[in-house]
């Protein structure tokens, strides 16, 4: 067993998994505390290293790319004091900080895991249900359904229409925006068939967040979602193969305008959701361009 016990959080290692516990401090996440006690399987870990500072030091944790669908979700936006994967050491406390990075290593070493990409999701996201309020609006989700209710901040244009409820099976993808600056942030649930480029404030599928206490919440609806859909890793395959079958159906001679803007809809909302690259989606962008 291999630990280290701070105010910021304890992280325990016994060969297997490194349990991570938030600690209770002021300075602690809301994010962290709500998301409570994470296990995480050796085999889910790419890395970790130390580092000192005069004043406290910081342990880092590096997971494979696909392993945790809060990370997914967020793709790399946490701030510090909602990162579970990090953890603040204060400088008497180096030496058992380097003694737990040398133990995560050395099991990683010996157990031959490579830190490469997986297609599978190795830790099973926040619990359900799960809800946040922040912002115009409150998200939940309960496995099935997410579920949007608006507040009194909430424009008149989405308001209107009342609270919403989404299928699963309506949703390609989540996106969590937190606010930065003066930019707003937002978390927008991706629905098939739905417009793209609608401001979060007026989106019917998105909560618009202003950058308060709770707005990291909503990462934790996000990432509950994100579990629940097809890991990145099928997204990745599937992107190989449309290109393929948008070619196959244009030379099926089926040009009528109205069909060929709705497929730049669709093409937009695949490089949007991450399942089509760059390149793919610019080639079969213009694929069709040549055809109107």
């Amino acid at each position: 067993m291999a630990d280290i016990i701070q105010k910021d959080g304890t992280w325990a290692f016994d060969g297997d998994a490194l349990r991570i516990t938030p600690g209770r401090e002021k300075n602690v996440g809301l994010l962290r505390r709500e998301l409570g006690e994470l296990v995480v399987p050796l085999r889910a870990l790419a890395g970790v290293s130390v580092e000192q500072g005069r004043k406290s030091g910081r342990l880092r944790l590096r997971l494979r790319d696909g392993a945790d669908p809060l990370l997914q979700a967020t793709a790399g936006r946490l701030t510090e004091p909602h990162d579970p994967y990090q953890l603040v050491v204060e400088p008497d406390r180096y030496g058992v900080a380097e003694y737990v990075a040398d133990e995560l290593r050395n099991a990683l070493l010996l157990e031959g895991i490579s830190p490469g990409p997986v297609d599978e999701y190795l830790l099973p996201g926040p619990s359900l249900p799960v809800s946040a309020s922040a912002g115009d609006g409150t998200a939940s989700f309960d496995g099935e359904r997410v579920r949007l209710e608006w507040n009194w901040k909430t424009e008149e244009s989405k308001a209107s229409a009342g609270p919403r409820t989404i299928p699963l099976a309506d949703l390609t993808g989540v996106d969590w925006q937190p606010a930065a600056g003066l930019e707003n942030g937002h978390l927008r649930f991706l629905v098939r068939g739905a417009p793209v480029g609608v401001p979060p404030k007026h989106d019917p599928n998105a909560v618009e967040l202003w950058g308060f206490r709770k707005d990291p919440l909503m990462a934790l609806v996000a990432a509950a979602v994100q579990a629940r859909l097809p890991h990145p890793s099928a997204a990745r395959e599937e992107a190989g193969r449309i290109p393929a079958q948008r070619a196959g159906e244009q030379r099926a001679g089926d040009d009528d305008h109205d069909t060929l803007l709705r497929r730049l809809r669709e093409l937009g909302e695949l490089h949007r959701d991450g399942v089509l690259t760059d390149e793919e989606f610019a080639l079969a962008k213009q694929a069709v361009l040549k055809r109107l």
